[in-house]
């Protein structure tokens, strides 16, 4: 294999993208699970605890390239990663069941555990974009990981920001999903290889379908529903991100641009009262 080849330096691309957009919920997990270890453990629990799960994420992806090369499981393994694009624009991930621990080895425990139980879906990526070139899939990780480990808040903090780059990356796993589909030999390799031309606009259709579902389907779930009444029905997940409970009350301001501003009013004052802050 030529390391330097456009198509080798391009699979490398791809893959450290994947592991960039996939990992933000690891680093999260990383920072979770050792924040109650003393401080000045803290960076050894994190070392410990990342190469122990990136040793894991390895071996699982090595396996994974190899179990590829069974006819009909590209297919399946495409297929899968096309959810995984979806997943990536419209899930909100829970950590919720992550604990803190407060000793080095629990918290490296935790850290390894979590993350083999998450990384499934960064494994089925990495392993299709790495079209069987091992030593890609070793290089992206060592690329990726120190920049998620060490730079996680800044990173968490432009995915945020640009809410653009979780679609850059859904849309190259949507492309290394549609690639695995059109190379499967089981199925219609044949065809896909003597028209190049229906090959690229199969790709295309998948990569234009999944971000136009994620996106379509994000805003749905965003949706405010009003009756008649004029009651307002937020998605579970908008109350959730917000704290907002049953036994609530608010009072409504409207701010410069015009747009209605709810503020939560504490249960000991009456909602007229409370003023706008802008």
């Amino acid at each position: 294999m030529d390391w330097f080849s456009t198509a080798s330096l391009l699979t490398l691309l791809n893959i450290i993208i994947i592991d960039l957009v996939l990992a933000g919920d690891n680093a999260i997990v990383i920072g979770m699970a050792a924040k109650n270890v003393p401080k000045n453990l803290q960076k050894r629990v994190i070392l410990w605890g990342t190469a122990g799960a990136v040793g894991i994420r390895v071996v699982a992806t090595v396996l994974v390239v190899y179990l590829l090369k069974i006819p009909g499981l590209l297919f399946v393994g495409g297929l899968l990663l096309v959810w995984i694009a979806l997943k990536l624009l419209t899930d909100k991930s829970d950590h919720d069941n992550i604990a803190a621990k407060n000793t080095v080895g629990a918290a490296i425990t935790t850290i390894i555990a979590a993350d083999a139980a998450m990384g499934i879906d960064n494994v089925i990526a990495i392993a299709g974009a790495a079209h069987g070139h091992i030593g890609l899939v070793i290089i992206g990780l060592l690329v990726s990981v120190p920049i998620v480990v060490w730079g996680s808040t800044i990173f968490i903090k432009v995915v945020d920001r640009f809410p653009i780059v979780m679609y850059i990356g859904s849309g190259v796993l949507a492309y290394t999903a549609a690639k695995m589909l059109t190379e499967e030999k089981f199925i219609m390799h044949d065809y896909f290889s003597a028209n190049p031309l229906v090959k690229w606009l199969f790709i295309a259709v998948v990569i234009v379908g999944v971000l136009v579902t994620g996106y379509v389907v994000k805003m749905s779930g965003y949706s405010v529903k009003i009756n008649d009444r004029g009651q307002l029905t937020l998605p579970k997940h908008v109350g959730n991100e917000a704290n907002i409970a049953p036994e609530d009350r608010f009072t409504v301001h409207s701010d410069p641009s015009g747009r209605l501003v709810f503020v939560k009013v504490g249960p000991d004052k009456d909602p007229k009262s409370v003023k706008s802050a802008g």
